[in-house]
């Protein structure tokens, strides 16, 4: 899925016309004498660059990112006389990882990719693959709460776009009208499903068809747990002396959402999750508020609010999940590291930048950032400031995109939970053995 975005130059030749009017007497393509004479100056032709840019999972987010290149190519031809075009991949959240990963390791390099800050940043600056961004203008711009996501071994290594406070997305109008509010424990969770069901709503939106969002399940389930009763999980998985068996209980608040959703998951992806939410097809979503913008563009009256998800009956462990996820970085190996880091540069403009970030429904990150944050935002930060929030757990990716696909299955009835373990597992030690 490529598209290339050209602009258009006019290279204008000082100090010499071309008479065009046959009208004036002049002939066509005559050049007419010089205004004054010993003018001889010229203009200089502009440098040509293609910036080969590979934005996975952010399909969605074509228009505005196309819109905002077009606007650094006319920034860049004005202030550096270099004219940019741009060959920009729009691939899926399920395939762009590999995609990528083949893609660095083969040597068909993008000059700036998309990546996971919390799963990915990591690893990829261990294997070269990013470029160290400290000197930049951008660096000195990120928050610096955010700053830590998007740094290793105190280098800047990406620009920061998605900073999320999440859980999972409630219809506000529907709580109203059943006088609910959001539950912060299992049995209280369950008590809210049986009130909806016994007024024939739909309790969860349910959308399978890409292995992403079931995998959601994975970073909301094992956060909470992470940090209230099983402190010690992702360590013991690093050092492969742990195992899923510990944690099982995830699969409660997994059951009750399976088994009280919309019909024909495997149907619906997160495009069709996105209308049915919209159009109130169902109270509850377990997904993220990067959807924020799918989900107005159908209904912009519409109003959602942002609550944890409750995984068992212990209220600490009822958290948001405060992250950042997609980020930009520039490729160590790119052909054009000045231009795309002047772009990056450009991704948090001082002015332009508010635009960007407000079309997209996206958190402040920059210091410069003006415009007020949403509803949604407001709402998530109220149990962040209450400790009820947790920095992302750092999971391997493979573990992740493993998750979906197994989680699938286990909606399907083709695993088990003692499959999904054994295979989580497994894919974890792999990983380990990668990373070493």
């Amino acid at each position: 899925m490529k598209k290339v975005l050209t602009t258009m130059v006019a290279v204008l030749m000082l100090g010499t016309t071309v008479a065009c009017s046959k009208d004036s007497g002049t002939k066509e393509n005559e050049s007419a004498a010089p205004a004054a004479s010993g003018d001889t100056t010229t203009v200089t032709a502009p440098k040509k660059v293609e910036l080969k840019i590979f934005l996975g999972g952010l399909d969605r987010f074509r228009e505005q990112f196309d819109k905002y290149f077009t606007q650094f190519a006319a920034k860049e031809l004005k202030d550096k006389n270099i004219q940019v075009t741009f060959n920009s991949e729009y691939p899926g959240s399920d395939t762009a990882p590999q995609i990528l990963k083949t893609r660095l390791a083969t040597g068909d390099v993008p000059d700036i990719f998309s990546l996971h800050a919390v799963n990915e940043i990591p690893a990829f600056y261990k294997a070269g693959y990013l470029t160290d961004l400290s000197s930049q203008p951008l660096a000195g711009k990120i928050t610096d709460a955010i700053k830590p996501f998007v740094s290793v071994d105190n280098k800047v290594v990406a620009v920061p776009m998605e900073s999320l406070l999440w859980g999972y997305l409630y219809n506000k109008q529907i709580f109203k009208d059943n006088g609910l509010t959001p539950p912060t424990t299992l049995t209280e969770m369950k008590a809210v499903v049986q009130k909806l069901n016994d007024k024939k709503i739909t309790p969860f939106i349910l959308s399978y068809k890409e292995a992403w969002i079931p995998q959601l399940f994975l970073p909301l389930t094992i956060g909470g747990l992470v940090n209230s009763t099983h402190k010690d999980f992702v360590t013991n998985m690093n050092a492969d002396k742990g195992s899923f068996a510990e944690v099982k209980e995830m699969f409660d608040i997994i059951d009750l959402v399976n088994a009280n959703g919309t019909e024909l998951p495997f149907d619906k992806g997160n495009d069709d999750g996105s209308a049915d939410f919209a159009t109130g097809k169902a109270a509850m979503w377990i997904q993220g508020t990067w959807n924020a913008d799918a989900i107005l563009k159908i209904n912009d009256k519409f109003e959602f609010g942002v609550a944890p998800l409750p995984i068992n009956d212990d209220p600490k462990s009822t958290m948001v999940n405060a992250s950042v996820s997609t980020s930009l970085a520039v490729a160590a190996e790119g052909k054009n590291k000045e231009v795309s880091q002047d772009l990056l540069n450009y991704i948090l403009d001082d002015q332009d930048s508010n635009d960007l970030y407000q079309s997209l429904k996206f958190n402040p990150v920059s210091k410069n950032h003006t415009y007020q944050a949403y509803p949604w935002v407001e709402e998530a930060t109220t149990y962040a400031n209450k400790g009820l929030s947790y920095q992302d757990p750092v999971i391997p990716q493979a573990v992740k995109d493993e998750s979906g696909k197994a989680l699938q299955s286990y909606y399907d009835k083709k695993m088990s939970k003692e499959d999904v373990i054994k295979a989580l597992d497994k894919t974890w030690k792999d990983a380990n053995a990668v990373n070493k």
